[in-house]
């Protein structure tokens, strides 16, 4: 198949590596060592619904699953949909490993019964010393992150200052999306 799709020129896109996901507990450290970032203590998950039976019964599993989740960590779920049309399942706990483990059986879930294509992306919240919030985003489609920061004072705009000194910062620590033209602003994500 794979020479038929060559000649045709179609190509597969890039599986997301879920176990990216568990670096951030580190590259947390890192932030809060050279910029003074400290988790917001939430995360949220974005995809596509679909109108499948199957997806909404994966929908109901995953529910369960947080649900038993939350009362083994005491994590905060909940979920949402945005004016795009787009689904969030938002997690909120103030330990980052709890939170990174709740959002990749989230992901896992979805990705393990074939809705892998749904996943848009995972964004972390981060909070500075004069209560800015920064957002450290995972691409599903690309298997890397970015950093995304809202300029201060509101609006649309972004600080990509701030950017470029948290991908300076996070080096190794994540892998990183190197073309920035697929670093997509996440206004209204709802976290933190």
């Amino acid at each position: 198949m794979k020479f038929l799709d060559s000649i045709l020129g179609r190509t597969k896109p890039k599986r997301a590596n879920l176990d990216a996901l568990f670096a951030v507990p580190s590259a947390a450290i890192t932030l809060e060592a050279s910029l003074g970032l400290t988790s917001a203590g939430s995360a949220a998950v974005c995809f596509k619904p679909a109108s499948a039976y199957d997806f909404a019964s994966t929908r109901n599993e995953i529910d369960e699953l947080l649900t038993l989740s939350a009362k083994d960590t005491g994590s905060e779920i909940s979920q949402q949909e945005d004016s795009y049309g787009y689904h969030w399942i938002i997690v909120r706990d103030p330990d980052l490993d709890d939170l990174v483990n709740a959002v990749h059986m989230v992901n896992a879930s979805l990705a393990e019964r074939g809705f892998d294509h749904q996943l848009l992306a995972t964004v972390f919240a981060f909070r500075g010393a004069s209560d800015e919030i920064v957002y450290l985003v995972y691409l599903f489609k690309r298997g890397t992150f970015y950093p995304f920061v809202p300029a201060a004072g509101g609006g649309e705009r972004r600080d990509n200052q701030k950017e470029l000194q948290l991908q300076s910062a996070l080096g190794n620590e994540v892998p990183l999306e190197a073309d920035l033209t697929r670093w997509f602003p996440i206004w209204g994500a709802p976290v933190p």
